[in-house]
């Protein structure tokens, strides 16, 4: 219950904080303190998520979801990460426009706001380190990334008090801006990677399918489908064509065999070489790598 607190705390103090951040980013018009605010929403954001829906993702499978609940903790990523791209973008658009038209900028209340900003986020990092779960330790990055942003603008803030070059301002903002982009674009692909069910990465179908070839007793290999849940659970299924008449020590070998290539649920379909499967329906459009077994299938 701890963690759930201490996620609970960052949430509220996050939000809280972004907003007042917002209001002194135009107080002080300064673009890379509204850039921050963005940031610190999205966090809040992706903290609140991730606490909402950890909850409801760590449900048991049943009938109404057999593969359990894990995908709503990741739909949690997808809506933050989208929020954050939206966000990123907004503000690299404004920074650039603000590089040609510059405004003045309010330096000293700039100062005042980034070391509040230092202090509030050190704290919120303070309270989220040490966590188990890997939505904690992704909650703890966040935090330390906000903390990051704040030391940037508050020693940019100190270079323009001394330098009066105000045109600092949009370039520390379009930095982090362009910091958040990247890391939540490359978010937003594994996550669409997840949800278009492509092999896990790592993971060779064509590979897999030779090393069930090579099993004793295994005549042909086909509608190969492997996909994940969460990006951490694999699954499988397959159709084996064999004609042993015991397949207990062939499944286990090829059990052994998908749990080498982290896959570990593995479903199998077993078939005599002369049964009739419409594998032509469904087949993944290439010369299978094992080259044999086609001609059993005419109709």
């Amino acid at each position: 219950m701890e963690t759930k607190r201490n996620i609970l705390v960052a949430f509220v103090l996050n939000l809280g904080f972004s907003v007042f951040e917002l209001v002194g980013g135009l107080f002080t018009n300064s673009i890379s303190i509204i850039s921050d605010a963005i940031h610190d929403f999205g966090d809040a954001l992706s903290i609140g998520i991730a606490f909402f829906l950890e909850k409801k993702a760590a449900r048991a499978p049943d009938e109404t979801y057999t593969y359990g609940y894990t995908r709503y903790s990741i739909l949690g990523a997808f809506i933050t990460t989208v929020i954050l791209i939206i966000g990123s973008v907004l503000v690299i658009v404004g920074s650039i426009s603000r590089m040609f038209h510059p405004e003045p900028v309010n330096y000293s209340g700039m100062i005042i706001f980034a070391i509040f900003g230092v202090i509030v986020n050190g704290l919120a990092a303070y309270k989220t380190h040490g966590g188990g779960s890997l939505n904690q330790k992704s909650v703890n990055l966040h935090m330390l990334e906000d903390v990051l942003g704040w030391v940037v603008v508050l020693l940019g803030a100190i270079l323009m008090q001394f330098t009066d070059i105000s045109l600092i301002d949009p370039i520390m903002s379009f930095a982090i801006a362009s910091f958040i982009a990247v890391h939540a674009i490359m978010n937003f692909k594994s996550i669409l990677d997840l949800f278009l069910e492509k092999v896990p990465q790592g993971i060779s179908v064509s590979q897999l399918r030779g090393e069930f070839s090579k099993i004793p007793g295994v005549e042909d290999v086909h509608h190969l489908h492997i996909w994940s849940i969460d990006g951490e659970h694999n699954y499988a299924t397959v159709h084996i064509v064999t004609n042993k008449k015991t397949t207990y020590e062939l499944k286990d070998a090829l059990r052994a065999c998908a749990l080498e290539h982290h896959v570990g649920h593995l479903t199998i379909e077993i078939e005599r070489p002369g049964e009739n499967c419409d594998e032509h329906e469904c087949r993944v459009k290439q010369a299978s790598s094992s080259g044999h077994g086609h001609h059993h299938h005419h109709h």
